[in-house]
């Protein structure tokens, strides 16, 4: 029989075009006989197992029929095939399996509020009726047909087509695969061009370069976090401290040969150096599959799986539970806002703009040359929201900070031709919306989860709550301050009178959201060198600096970050594709860098006063922001009062002295609210840390009844050069009994 002669239905089977197999293959009623029909282009022979008895060839096709009784036919009959090669398989055929997927899971998917969508799309290890296999699913609405294709099949499209649900999602359950396989989406566009996908709700991908996704079976790793989950649960964050470590797992330390860490020895060595510094948590820029290195994680195309670079998924999940198991909290680096163009990815997935907007100018970032999420279409936010949830969930990772938010709320975000929301206006209302929805319901599902945003405009209320109009994020980068601050800092030192607003510009608004302060990769690369070499001077003033703009980071309102090699003084600007310069800290000035951090870290954790109300107006107030003439900035930090006395008053704050120049200032007299005695505990211009060693000693300081700043009281300081120096109030009793002992010393 002519290729042209076979009946419609098997002709299509053999072009791969049949949109409906289920309806052709497997079993079906033939008179008073069954006929088992299957496509199997590898094979030269066929039997079934159960009734022992070989199938025949459709002349000229790879289809393969049988016809007989039903009555030694079970409803799962086993295959037996010979390749080619002589080779002999046997497994059940997919196609005696009824849809796997329940309606209901079908219709949360459809109206986009199924959270845990990644328990019904992907691949998943899947047993019914006692038969194990794997369960396949995607959504692909605009399909014409899609198939399964893996090693299991010789990557033939016209072996596993899957069968469709009216709201165009695609199943198949394969039995008697065995986790570990590589498969493919075979999507064949109406237009009939053929795409080879990999699965966008994968658990798990193949090593770059290559790009097929893996077959994950479910983890059998025993947790044992579970103490620090019930904490995080309650734990009052914004008023405690927190203090993130950025890192770049491929750049942070590589192994002996300068092969990638695995996540476990990654988690094992950057464990021991955060906790020794005193970081409360770690920042891993995204760790979402990626295929370009290069891209350091931005250019997701894997939502559902962490990057094989490092290692397999249990591994992650070790890394996260020994991050708990010593105190420090991880949050990811996560990336909603685009995605890259890669022909395995989610552009164009089904033929169609089905992730992105088909218009590019709603669809595609210029800039970055990527795609754009299409925020108002449900299975999307749905994809998006699952991905959020998935890594909070399977990981139990702490938080998530979403990237490049402000492109995210603009129509117009770098670009000229653009088009307005349904008001005319440039706001993005449905990444708005996706926002809201986001943020909302992470907080219901994952209690203590906290979700940063990356925004770089003067959007208001990012970190309201949504009742009220805000966006309802936990914590915003403050950029503004850290442009500010880095403009500041690059003057050189005789200059900087006439930039004091620079600095004092920030409390016009520090408590307008909750502002977390960072230092991170993106200030370090692109030709913006590193912190260190960001400092004007010489090498003195340099290392100097870099410790003053540490100590005014750790004593301004709000959350720190810093990122990875800031905390030694990195030399070279950061390349992602060489480890750190860890070599430095052969030399003392460097070694004096993260001495200060490792102290400023403890001190930021031990004083209330510096972190307990980083978000309220309450925790700061200016002593003298006027000084510009000689770059002095003055101001207290302040607790959550202890009482009612006005010893609870004194104890319950810290003066924070900063001189910005390289003249050590004498005699320099500071205002304080009430009469008692100060001590000075801490000097980033102390010896150990590389500085001159100019100091107020650790006796404590009298106040003298001399009205200054507005304040009854006042204090002489000395204010060493380039430096910041914190001092402590001391309760009345305390500052008595310090100064009976030094007179009796005496």
């Amino acid at each position: 029989m002519s290729h042209d002669q076979l009946p419609a239905p098997l002709r299509q089977l053999t072009e791969a075009t049949h949109t409906d197999p289920f309806a052709v293959l497997g079993r079906h009623q033939d008179g008073d006989q069954v006929c088992v029909r299957a496509i199997l282009p590898q094979a030269e022979t066929v039997s079934i197992a159960e009734v022992q008895q070989e199938m025949e060839r459709v002349s000229g096709t790879d289809i393969f029929e049988w016809r007989g009784p039903a009555d030694n036919l079970p409803d799962h009959y086993r295959l037996i095939w010979r390749d080619q090669d002589h080779r002999e398989h046997i497994a059940h055929d997919p196609y005696s399996f009824p849809p796997q997927v329940p309606d209901f899971d079908m219709h949360l998917f459809g109206e986009g509020r199924h959270w845990h969508a990644y328990r019904l799309l992907g691949a998943r290890v899947h047993e019914t009726n006692g038969i194990a296999g794997v369960l396949f699913t995607v959504w692909a609405p605009n399909a014409a047909r899609v198939s399964v294709v893996g090693e299991f099949n010789g990557w033939d499209g016209r072996c596993y087509p899957m069968r469709v649900h009216g709201n165009g999602v695609w199943e198949l359950f394969i039995p008697d695969l065995a986790p570990g396989a590589l498969y493919k989406f075979e999507i064949r566009s109406r237009d009939g061009a053929i795409l080879l996908k990999s699965d966008p709700y994968a658990r798990r991908a193949e090593v770059r370069p290559s790009t097929a996704s893996i077959v994950e079976p479910p983890t059998q790793y025993r947790w044992r976090d579970e103490p620090w989950r019930e904490a995080r649960a309650a734990y009052d964050w914004q008023h405690s401290p927190m203090s993130i470590y950025e890192v770049h797992p491929g750049s942070w330390q590589r192994g002996p040969e300068g092969e990638m860490l695995n996540y476990r020895e990654l988690g094992e060595r950057l464990v021991d150096y955060v906790k020794d510094l005193g970081f409360t948590h770690i920042e891993l820029m995204p760790i979402t599959e990626h295929p370009f290195d290069l891209s350091w994680g931005y250019q997701t195309t894997g939502y559902y799986a962490p990057t094989s670079r490092f290692g397999s998924p249990d591994d992650f999940r070790w890394l996260v539970d020994h991050c708990h198991a010593n105190g420090i909290g991880v949050i990811l680096d996560w990336v909603p806002a685009h995605f890259p163009k890669d022909a395995h990815g989610l552009g164009r997935f089904d033929g169609t703009a089905l992730f992105e907007h088909e218009d590019p100018r709603l669809g595609e970032h210029l800039d970055w040359e990527t795609l754009i999420f299409n925020f108002g279409r449900t299975e999307v936010k749905n994809f998006l929201i699952s991905s959020a949830l998935f890594w909070l969930e399977e990981f139990h990772v702490d938080g998530l900070r979403v990237d490049a938010v402000a492109s995210m709320l603009y129509l117009d975000y770098s670009r000229t031709d653009w088009l307005p929301n349904q008001y005319g206006g440039r706001e993005n209302l449905e990444a708005i919306a996706f926002l809201r929805e986001l943020n909302e319901i992470v907080h219901d599902q994952v209690p203590g989860a906290l979700v940063m945003a990356e925004e770089s405009t003067s959007w208001p209320q990012v970190t309201r709550p949504t009742y009220v109009g805000g966006l309802g994020f936990d914590l915003k980068w403050n950029m503004g301050w850290m442009n500010d601050t880095l403009e500041y800092f690059k003057e050189d030192p005789i200059h900087r009178q006439y930039h004091q607003d620079a600095l004092t510009f920030s409390m016009l608004y520090a408590f307008t959201e909750n502002f977390l302060l960072p230092f991170s990769h993106d200030e370090v690369t692109h030709g913006k060198r590193s912190l260190l070499y960001r400092m004007p001077g010489d090498e003195w003033q340099r290392f100097a600096n870099l410790r003053l703009l540490f100590t005014y980071m750790y004593t301004h309102p709000g959350k720190k970050l810093l990122f990875m090699g800031s905390e030694f003084g990195q030399g070279e600007e950061w390349d992602s594709q060489r480890i750190l310069d860890w070599y430095v800290l052969e030399y003392p000035l460097h070694q004096g860098i993260q001495q200060l951090v490792r102290r400023i870290n403890r001190l930021y954790q031990e004083q209330p006063p510096l972190h307990q109300l980083d978000f309220s107006g309450e925790g700061f107030e200016w002593i003298d922001c006027h000084d510009a003439h000689n770059s002095v900035l003055i101001y207290q930090r302040k607790g959550q009062p202890a009482g009612d006395n006005n010893d609870s008053l004194q104890s319950d704050h810290l003066v924070v002295a900063l001189n910005f120049t390289p003249i050590p200032r004498h005699d320099y007299r500071v205002g304080v609210p009430a009469a008692g005695a100060y001590q000075q505990i801490f000097n980033s211009d102390e010896s150990a840390f590389g500085g001159s060693g100019v100091d107020n000693g650790s006796a404590p300081i009298s106040t003298e009844p001399e009205h200054w700043m507005n304040h009854p009281q006042s204090l002489l300081l000395t204010l060493p050069p380039l430096a910041g120096i914190v001092l402590k109030s001391l309760p009345t009793a305390a500052a008595e009994h310090d100064e009976t002992a030094e007179a009796a010393a005496d």
